[in-house]
């Protein structure tokens, strides 16, 4: 149902506008090195490797040389790392672009992702060819991304760092994420939220709003 109060409207990239499927990659990783994908995961884990990357602490030179000795390939290719690396990125579903558009009639809208350049690359790419809008900075007042900001959802640090660049009340602005501790995080900033669910999409959360 449709909150009148709220004017702003901040949306998660992964699986609230771009659908992903997360363990993909780390099937990807294990084919490239051979290795089981249980072990790929827990190499990563113990690491930490992913955070480091997304929140900046690793570039992507970093990142890729990191993969290489964590996998005891010295030899891997950059494309055939960030091939792994982006086979979780599925596809861009037109429609939801087309609500974006509506909804920034009446609305400020923000995007507010844990990712990595790389990640962002491609998501660039599959945004072209799904709707031949370039970038998502033209669907977006202003992107947030965590390895610019040196800090990942559910920090509540990186909502405040938000609101105050953006200049906004949380009582007016509305967040969306497919992640309960990113959402629980936001609500006691005071922040309104909707937990993205599937098979729901953004498109019937937001039905309300796009009138």
């Amino acid at each position: 149902m449709k909150n009148d109060k709220i004017k702003n409207i901040i949306f998660d990239l992964g699986d609230v506008i771009l659908n992903i499927d997360v363990p993909i990659a780390s099937k990807s990783f294990a084919t490239l090195s051979g290795k089981e994908q249980i072990e790929i995961l827990s190499i990563f884990k113990e690491n930490n490797l992913f955070r480091q990357f997304e929140t900046g602490k690793l570039d992507e030179a970093g990142f890729r040389n990191y993969i290489r000795e964590l996998l005891g390939f010295s030899d891997l290719s950059d494309e055939a790392i960030d091939t792994a690396w982006n086979s979780l990125l599925l596809d861009l579903p037109p429609e939801r672009v087309t609500l974006l558009q509506k909804l920034a009639e009446n609305y400020r809208l923000f995007l507010l992702s844990n990712t990595s350049s790389i990640h962002i690359t491609q998501v660039n790419k599959i945004l072209e060819a799904s709707t031949g809008i370039e970038k998502l900075d033209d669907l977006f007042e202003t992107v947030f991304l965590s390895y610019e900001m040196g800090l990942m959802k559910p920090d509540a640090q990186i909502y405040l760092n938000v609101l105050e660049q953006a200049g906004l009340k949380a009582g007016e602005t509305l967040f969306l994420d497919d992640n309960l501790d990113n959402i629980n995080a936001a609500s006691k900033l005071g922040i309104e939220t909707i937990h993205v669910q599937k098979p729901l999409t953004i498109l019937e959360y937001l039905q309300d709003y796009a009138v």
